[in-house]
């Protein structure tokens, strides 16, 4: 008679295997690809809303221009529209950041070390960040410092031709205004004044140039690429 069959061992914990070195790397090299990619569908998706704004912005110009009789109202109307891509662009932004972030992890303290063939990270417990943000993630900035960002470097120079067109359109038409005061009177809208219409303005511009300034100290001295990572460990958004 044949000997009876042990049982078959019960197969060892995924968790209960040694991790080795080639297979650490093979892992992370797969994880820097895919973050990777997922940081280049998002930061291509930044440049439609641009595109929209200035094509907007380029329509609404030639429209304004185009007759005497069209009203100077047609430039703050393209502001409205124009700040409307930039919180579109804003929250694409805020997305991308995630990705970048984690990128930028990667390529500090695992890539370069091996480039340098000096094994040593620049920060000991980045594995930990990283591992706590795929477990939780969350934005890194804000939706207003996204907004400012994009007002710095991008929205502001938008917003500025807008500005110029809409000075040249109040004092060219319907006539080259003689005097300020002319042109100043051409301000008027229904039933805001001359001075209402242009506290608004003056009020809207102020708040972009310092959202602006704000946004450049917020990032330091650059937009998407900077110096040692820092935002992925931001837990307070």
């Amino acid at each position: 008679m044949s000997e009876p069959q042990s049982p078959a061992a019960a197969p060892t914990p995924f968790e209960d295997y040694p991790l080795t070195r080639i297979e650490y790397i093979t892992a992370l090299t797969h994880f820097y690809r895919g973050e990777r990619g997922r940081a280049d569908a998002w930061r291509a998706r930044l440049d439609p809303t641009t595109n929209w704004a200035v094509v907007t912005t380029g329509g609404m110009l030639s429209f304004a221009f185009s007759s005497a009789q069209h009203s100077h109202v047609t430039l703050l109307l393209t502001i409205l529209l124009v700040v409307v891509f930039l919180g579109i662009e804003a929250r694409r932004f805020r997305f991308f950041d995630v990705w970048r972030s984690r990128v930028r992890m990667l390529e500090e303290n695992f890539f370069v070390p091996i480039i340098r063939r000096n094994l040593i990270s620049p920060r000991s417990n980045w594995r930990e960040w990283v591992a706590a943000d795929l477990d939780q993630p969350k934005f890194k900035i804000s939706f207003l410092e996204a907004m400012a960002v994009r007002m710095r470097y991008n929205y502001i120079w938008i917003f500025s031709v807008i500005l110029i067109a809409w000075i040249a359109k109040v004092h060219l038409h319907p006539a080259p205004a003689a005097t300020p005061a002319e042109a100043f009177g051409r301000l008027t809208v229904g039933p805001f004044s001359g001075w209402a219409l242009l506290a608004l303005v003056a009020l809207f511009y102020a708040a972009a140039i310092g959202l602006a300034a704000w946004g450049g100290r917020q990032r330091g001295g650059g937009d998407e690429v900077r110096g040692r990572e820092r935002a992925i460990d931001h837990w307070k958004i």
